[in-house]
């Protein structure tokens, strides 16, 4: 199936011919009619199954057809709910291009940096509006956005969203849109949040299923650790050294662990910049812009942060902690190894990690590859050691409690 059998009119083609694109992806191919159609749609797809132009082909064929006159000013028509500023940034992004044939204007809010700028976009009006939940309430609060005219709501990332605590915001914007609108969710998985917000919110809708792909590329080479947790640094360190070049993603659990790994780095010489949740917003686009220039070599990140994040020419992946969840370790090293090229995916695995390792192999059907040769090898068949408490066991005590007593009834008889 090409794109033309999608029924896409002659701008939008022209797009995505000029982005490279001949033939839709699956979620693209499954989604793309029934938006058409005007249906409610769930689409469970992962990041990187091209589900964004999944929703932003249509909403631009749709409103290219029925698009207000310039003289009467321009009213959001859609409106794209992202859990990240990150994510509402690509989107915005992918609008642009995919929109750029047509005269339809789209416009990206989200917190964390001036209200003012966006505050004059919204005053020129836009077709559509792609924000993160709080900052479309505030906006909303100053009588600076209405959505009485929107024909289409978006929630991308629903499980995201949901985790992030947005859920009451959710419910409220969309109150705040018409109710007979069109609805889209998006979600990587459909867990029982998201799947009894989708029954107060959709009419009806058609369900959609893109089965994550589980599979990782052969241009990966995967390479396991076993290191002590306190060595892991040194690790880091030693490869970094001797074996891991280029453009390096490093992943950790925790925004403490960024900062931590991020100043370790600094201290040696290292180019680093790193991306969490606590980051203002424009220090974050700031570390992206310059890690995708390479004016610095490392970017060390949490998932949350990096998630949407599209980055070419990734060179290497660093699994600093490993993913608790196997298939955020496939969306990770699926960062690097892309259209063609060959990557490194580093898992640095410690004694409390075993099983999330266990988890990843079943799921993507392969044994990582296990290297021993490194100056921090951890002892495998070593048992966990049981820390012996000072104070005396329950058993202990009870047993002196018994004697006192004993002594006690002693001196009462």
């Amino acid at each position: 199936m090409s794109f033309k059998d999608l029924k896409l009119n002659k701008p939008l083609l022209r797009a995505v011919a000029e982005s490279g694109y001949d033939n839709p992806t699956l979620v693209q191919e499954k989604t793309i009619p029934l938006v058409l159609a005007k249906k409610d749609v769930i689409t469970s797809a992962q990041t990187g199954t091209g589900k964004t132009a999944a929703f932003a082909l249509p909403i631009l064929q749709m409103l290219f057809d029925y698009q207000d006159a310039p003289k009467k000013g321009k009213k959001i028509k859609a409106l794209i709910i992202s859990p990240t500023r990150e994510l509402a940034i690509q989107i915005g992004a992918n609008f642009k291009t995919y929109g750029k044939h047509t005269s339809l204007k789209s416009a990206v809010v989200y917190g964390g940096t001036s209200i003012e700028p966006q505050k004059d976009i919204l005053k020129k009006g836009v077709d559509i509006l792609i924000a993160t939940p709080g900052r479309l309430l505030d906006l909303h609060k100053q009588d600076l956005v209405y959505l009485d005219f929107v024909d289409i709501l978006v929630l991308d990332e629903a499980d995201l969203m949901l985790d992030m605590g947005f859920i009451d915001d959710v419910k409220k914007i969309e109150r705040l849109c018409p109710e007979t609108k069109q609805t889209l969710l998006f979600s990587a998985t459909i867990p029982y949040k998201v799947e009894q917000l989708a029954k107060t919110i959709l009419k009806d809708p058609e369900r959609i299923e893109v089965t994550p792909n589980a599979s990782t590329s052969k241009n990966v080479n995967q390479a396991l650790y076993y290191v002590p947790k306190k060595n892991k640094i040194e690790l880091c360190l030693h490869l970094l050294r001797n074996s891991i070049k280029g453009q390096i993603i490093i992943f950790r659990r925790t925004k403490f662990g960024v900062e931590k790994l991020e100043k370790t780095l600094m201290n040696n010489g290292y180019l680093v910049d790193s991306i969490h949740g606590d980051k203002p917003q424009n220090d974050r686009q700031k570390a992206l812009s310059d890690f995708k220039r390479k004016k610095v070599h490392i970017l060390i990140a949490t998932d949350v942060a990096a998630r949407g994040i599209d980055i070419d020419d990734l060179d290497a992946v660093i699994n600093f902690d490993v993913p608790n969840v196997p298939e955020t370790y496939v969306h990770r090293i699926g960062r690097t190894a892309r259209a063609g090229n060959k990557g490194v995916a580093y898992s640095f695995c410690a004694t409390d990690e075993k099983t999330y390792v266990k988890s990843i192999q079943q799921l993507i059907n392969l044994q990582l590859d296990v290297i021993e040769d490194h100056p921090y090898p951890l002892d495998l068949k070593a048992k966990p050691i049981v820390h012996k408490s000072s104070t005396p066991t329950s058993k202990y005590r009870k047993g002196r409690k018994s004697e006192a007593s004993k002594k006690k009834k002693k001196r009462w008889y």
